[in-house]
């Protein structure tokens, strides 16, 4: 078989704080921004890989989501634990010296025993992006 991965999604609550966060401060091109209903969908991704792509999605669009369902998704966004991201660099102290400054740091970078040294961030909708670099 031959499957790769194209898209992931991660859901943001405020387009153009995500859009910032994503194109101007980890550097990831935009490759659509799609309004529909009040609401946006922004796929971004790393110039270098055009064939992968994060799509930031408005999580109430859903219509199979209760109200209840997104408030709880709203809870769950508000304190960081309904998604993430796994990010690779090949220059981890660089990289958190570039981005702690424009990001709330959650984790410094800490060497795992698990062989990867790695710190994590938010992102504005409180999704956790960790950052490794392989040692």
């Amino acid at each position: 078989m031959d499957i790769t991965i194209h898209a992931s999604f991660l859901p943001q609550n405020d387009p153009d704080a995500a859009l910032a966060f994503y194109r101007d401060t980890l550097g990831f091109e935009v490759r659509n921004d799609v309004g529909y209903a009040g609401m946006r969908w922004i796929t971004v991704g790393p110039a270098e890989q055009p064939g992968t792509s994060i799509v930031l999605y408005p999580p109430a669009a859903d219509p199979g989501v209760t109200d209840d369902e997104r408030r709880t998704i709203a809870e769950m966004m508000a304190k960081g634990i309904y998604a993430s991201l796994l990010l690779a660099t090949k220059d981890l102290d660089g990289t958190f010296e570039r981005l702690q400054a424009s990001a709330e740091v959650v984790q410094e970078p800490t060497d795992q025993p698990y062989g990867v040294r790695d710190c994590a961030f938010r992102d504005p909708a409180g999704n956790l992006i960790r950052i490794q670099e392989k040692r």
